[in-house]
């Protein structure tokens, strides 16, 4: 199961909720909802925003976890390259469609 670390950017970087809504031009509803709820599904757009906001990969916004433990599933490397992954596969769809 995927995790988002939104809560733990915005503390490691002194971010504001508020602050991250102007400067991503996401809602603030929407970061809240990801803030509170980590395992909340959002656009990847809004993702590729915030990521662009906060100056960090898209990937530093995920972390694997197993959903029976949950305690980390993947290193930090197989995590990033499964992001990538997945990122690179929303991006072609996207063209495609």
């Amino acid at each position: 199961m995927i995790r988002l670390k939104i809560k733990e950017v915005l503390q490691e970087k002194q971010v504001s909720q508020s602050k991250l809504s102007r400067l991503a031009d996401v809602s603030l509803n929407t970061i809240q909802a990801m803030y509170h709820n980590p395992f909340h599904d959002p656009a990847l757009s809004t993702l590729e925003r915030i990521a662009k906001a906060l100056h960090v990969n898209i990937c530093d916004l995920y972390e694997g976890f197993s959903s029976s433990k949950q305690a980390p599933m993947f290193s930090s490397r197989l995590l990033m390259k499964s992001c990538r992954a997945v990122a690179v596969k929303l991006v072609n769809t996207a063209w495609l469609a």
